[in-house]
């Protein structure tokens, strides 16, 4: 898997820089709210994906970090224990 957390923080992010553009008109404000309520809706589902995830990762686990779920790992970690 290629998405990390820290992609969907970018992505959400970038979403609120897209809301908060002062020079959006109120039709182009619409159209990104309507996005950012899509992306914050799908963070959502991805947040508590990864909770259970993690909840059954240290329930099953020994603590080796080679066990985490990867969607859980920084890139930082996956390319350290690649």
């Amino acid at each position: 898997m290629k998405n990390k957390i820290e992609d969907l923080n970018n992505h959400l992010f970038a979403a609120i820089e897209r809301l908060n553009d002062e020079e959006l008109t109120p039709e182009q404000i619409k159209i990104e709210a309507q996005r950012a309520k899509g992306i914050s809706s799908l963070a959502s589902t991805l947040v508590a994906s990864g909770a259970l995830s993690l909840k059954a990762q240290i329930r099953h686990s020994d603590g080796d970090i080679h066990k985490k779920p990867t969607m859980l790992q920084s890139k930082e970690t996956v390319r350290r224990l690649s």
